[in-house]
């Protein structure tokens, strides 16, 4: 876990999708850092993800909405 990325853009499935806005509303906008904190049981849902000081659990199907960028170590 702690796998550390940088948003991208979040996907909308169609106009006005409700869920993709409300993703960038918590913050999910490109150039915004995030990381992958927890997974549910056995890679399962939820996925805990965390942007600034605040962690979200997000189902896979909404996370699956958010296109990061890994961050690599020097």
């Amino acid at each position: 876990m702690g796998v550390s990325a940088t948003v991208f853009e979040v996907n909308d499935t169609g106009p006005k999708d409700a869920i993709a806005q409300r993703l960038r509303d918590f913050g999910f906008v490109a150039g915004e850092p995030v990381r992958l904190v927890a997974r549910g049981p056995l890679g399962a849902d939820p996925l805990l993800v965390q942007i600034g000081y605040t962690r979200f659990a997000l189902r896979r199907a909404e996370a699956a909405r958010v296109t990061v960028s890994l961050e690599t170590s020097p």
